[in-house]
């Protein structure tokens, strides 16, 4: 193994320092450390009496985020996993007030400025997104992305954090992003706890950041379990660092640098970290610190005792292994400080963490007093009212008002109960009780319910609507070069747009939508990636966080739900977890719809539907509307996916004058062919299976509306198909998804939404796919997927039962 790899030795190094002036350091580390594991111990506390949801906490690996956090600089970013508590207070980029106040879900965005009571306690983040959409200046901060639950999920991201880097260190045409990257010197910390190693998502992104070379520093913090299963069940050689041995970069060879020691060992902790950031930071390598001997003192969480899967012998080694005794008895030996000193220091700690979350407790204690309170006074006022009712309507607001640690729901609940007790009645108490909730209401769905999206000035919402322009000699091209020139246009435009995915690069993408752009651009911007789609998405993310535009390509449709976790967990909720503090304008390119075969054909809407609130998903329905859709997108700030046809690449359309410029609004739903008898709504490949079926059926004297809404998110915010509907009173809804699927989110959102349910004067129908997926050829595709006739026919037994005589039965 090579050196790099050995647990470091040597002493601290001092040199720059008097002894004075390190012991400071080391006693103030141990404070911190002290406190952090006070939190630790009255977290958990809070959570078994009630008094918070849940807890999980980072006691036992205090001194190695101690030493983590001497390597970390203003601009570098972190990654990092649920137990970064020591490490975040280390770096001053949380304080023990924001912990508790996020412990106990205060929605105040300056008492929990990491999520605004979103989110569980451990999981950070920093503001980086101005109130009106504008970045921080990134290099004079220090930044954390926000924390997910879900283990590795954070590692993908990483990815891009550390990529942005090294963009910035090799365009030079990216120095105008001085807020950004000062000349790529940033480095992403990452954690991870040992068990989340044998995910796929570590494993695909660690091979990756090898490839890319890129500064990223992750460090596992073993502790030798995952929840109750030992690592002898879960990692071969009971040692990760092992595992990943060759990995390690020799000469000549990309790969990493292998740190491995052990978690109590303060002075060999705090080299180790001073040692790979260094060569990280300046030599622009990834570098993995694998920090051994950990203990969990409390175990994973409040869910449960770590006793019960531990052997004695095991909980004897860690009391006496604890990284903090540890640390201790060694400042004793070595003269730093003394017992009687660290009693007092650990006194203070003590009372100052316990005040701490008093003070946390309080400020919210106090504002949900002071409703209570005026809610409570609303209903006894109301219950004076109505002398019949009285005695029930006041026993509400007595139960409000001894409720032990009542929230915003009992006082809810209380209000709502004594509403429907009085349904029948009508006075000025009942309606100023009714305001105050309709008022109320509107402040929670503030805290609880908002910022899926940032909804800033920059969103794509508000970009401009430039219509496509024609020259009276417009070329007639296949839609993929349409697509190409709209990409070039824009690459030419911003320097910060880069593009990446399997194939893209070289070859231009399978079907050519960024031919010769590489060679154009460079292999900076545009390049090519192994298979490996759920870092490909990661990488987009980590670089859209930090200033720059990337495009994603997931090459088929099908293969996106390879990287739903990320793209679900992480970046759709990216918004919402932080109200609206981080942003991510990921745009991902993928096709899908019509094609032959199961995996190249699939049309999975209610997946993605489903699974991605927080992006805008588009479909266009040719490459003009797609090279539409990109300009806009590339103009806003919010994450969204482009779903292109896969069999429209070479059909012919006119190539616009301002095919870098013209502009499709998002949500705009577009009618495409009016009519009087059958509203008829599709999207991406199907419309043109409608629009041809629509001219047979206008020989047969049906004529429909044909709407395309061109994004399904947001779905057609004018209410166009509620207003065709009005007219036809008549709905078929066309899908390449199964039955029940995207059609059913179509038909809620006309049915309901748009209020078409009381237009109707028929059953709505919708035609789909069949349940399976789709067969491979030409026979498959018709027999699976909607074809002409069925739209055909379908349309027209509509009319045939609205009118048998003038539509007799086809068959």
């Amino acid at each position: 193994m090579p050196e790099t790899t050995t647990r470091a030795t040597s002493k601290f190094n001092t040199a720059e320092l008097s002894f004075d002036d390190f012991k400071k350091i080391v006693i103030d580390d141990y404070r911190i450390g002290y406190e952090s594991r006070q939190a630790s111990l009255i977290g958990r506390r809070e959570v078994l009496t009630g008094k918070a949801k849940f807890g999980i906490f980072g006691d036992g690996k205090e001194v190695a985020q101690l030493a983590m956090a001497k390597a970390f600089r203003a601009g570098d970013w972190r990654a990092g996993y649920y137990r970064d508590q020591t490490f975040m207070f280390a770096t001053g980029m949380s304080n023990m007030k924001e912990f508790f106040a996020q412990l106990y879900a205060n929605p105040d965005i300056e008492k929990d400025p990491a999520s605004g009571g979103r989110q569980m306690n451990c999981h950070y983040a920093t503001r980086f997104v101005n109130t009106d959409g504008s970045w921080v200046n990134q290099v004079e901060t220090m930044n954390s992305s926000s924390d997910i639950s879900t283990t590795a999920g954070q590692i993908p991201r990483l990815l891009g954090l550390a990529y942005a880097s090294k963009l910035y260190r090799q365009n030079k045409e990216l120095d105008y992003l001085k807020q950004f990257s000062i000349n790529g010197n940033e480095v992403a910390f990452g954690s991870v706890g040992n068990g989340a190693t044998s995910e796929g998502s570590f494993f695909e992104t660690f091979n990756a950041a090898g490839v890319l070379q890129v500064p990223m520093a992750i460090s596992i913090w073993d502790d030798a379990y995952a929840i109750s299963v030992p690592a002898s069940l879960q990692t071969t050689k009971e040692d990760i660092s092992e595992v990943l041995k060759g990995f390690q970069r020799e000469n000549g060879s990309n790969g990493y640098e292998i740190f491995k020691v052990r978690g109590w060992d303060y002075i060999a902790l705090c080299e180790t970290y001073e040692r790979a950031i260094s060569i990280c930071r300046e030599e622009h390598v990834p570098v993995l610190i694998h920090v051994t001997e950990m203990t969990q003192p409390q175990g994973h969480s409040t869910s449960g005792s770590h006793e019960r899967y531990k052997s004695k012998e095991r909980l004897t080694w860690e009391d006496e292994h604890d990284c903090l005794l540890k640390m201790r008895e060694w400042m004793i030996a070595s003269a730093i400080t003394t017992e009687i000193e660290l009693e007092e220091l650990e006194a203070e700690a003590k009372r100052y963490v316990r005040e701490c979350q008093r003070e946390a407790a309080n400020e919210l204690a106090v504002v949900i007093k002071a409703e209570i309170e005026e809610a409570a006074d609303l209903i006894d006022a109301f219950a004076e009212s109505l002398p019949s009712q009285k005695e029930t309507i006041l026993a509400l607001s007595e139960s409000l008002r001894s409720s032990i640690d009542a929230g915003r729901r009992e006082i809810f609940t209380a209000i709502r109960k004594a509403l429907r007790l009085t349904v029948h009645e009508d006075n000025a108490a009942r309606r100023a009780l009714s305001d105050w909730l309709k008022t109320e209401g509107e402040k929670n769905a503030e805290r609880y319910n908002s910022k899926l999206f940032t909804g800033t000035p920059e969103s794509p919402l508000y970009v401009p609507v430039v219509a496509a322009i024609y020259s009276d000699d417009a070329k007639v091209m296949d839609g993929r070069e349409v697509l190409n020139a709209a990409f070039d246009a824009n690459f030419a435009r911003d320097k910060s747009i880069v593009a990446f995915g399997e194939d893209l690069g070289a070859i231009g993408d399978v079907n050519q939508g960024f031919a010769g752009l590489q060679a154009k651009y460079g292999e900076i911007r545009i390049s090519d990636t192994g298979i490996r789609e759920t870092s490909i998405i990661g990488q987009g993310m980590g670089l859209a966080m930090r200033g720059l535009r990337p495009i994603a390509e997931i090459q088929y449709l099908d293969y996106l739900i390879y990287a739903i976790t990320i793209i679900s967990d992480d970046i759709a909720s990216l918004s919402y977890r932080t109200m609206g503090g981080q942003k991510a304008p990921l745009i991902i390119r993928t096709r899908g719809h019509r094609l032959e075969g199961i995996w190249h054909s699939g049309s999975p809407m209610s997946v993605i539907l489903g699974s991605m609130r927080g992006f805008h998903i588009c479909v266009p329905r040719n490459m003009t509307q797609a090279a539409g859709m990109y300009n806009t997108l590339l103009r806003g700030d919010e994450p969204a996916l482009v779903i292109e046809c896969l069999n429209g690449y070479r059909l012919k359309e006119k190539l616009p004058a301002n095919v870098g410029d013209f502009t499709v609004p998002l949500g705009k739903a577009e009618v495409l062919k009016e009519g009087n008898d059958v509203t008829v709504v599709s999207y991406g490949s199907t419309l043109r299976i409608v629009q041809e079926a629509a001219v047979e059926l206008e020989s047969m004297g049906v004529h429909i509306e044909v709407i395309d809404p061109q994004t399904l998110y947001p779905f057609d915010t004018e209410n166009v198909c509620g207003t065709s509907l009005k007219k036809t009173s008549k709905l078929l809804v066309v899908d390449e998804d199964l039955p029940g699927a995207g059609s059913a989110y179509i038909l809620q959102k006309i049915l309901e939404a748009q209020n078409g349910y009381y237009a109707l004067d028929a059953q709505p129908k919708t035609l789909t796919a069949k349940e399976h997926r789709p067969p491979y050829g030409s026979d498959g595709d018709y027999f699976s997927k909607p074809s002409v006739d069925d739209v055909v026919e379908t349309v027209y037994a509509m009319m045939n039962e609205a009118n048998p005589s003038k539509y007799p039965a086809i068959y």
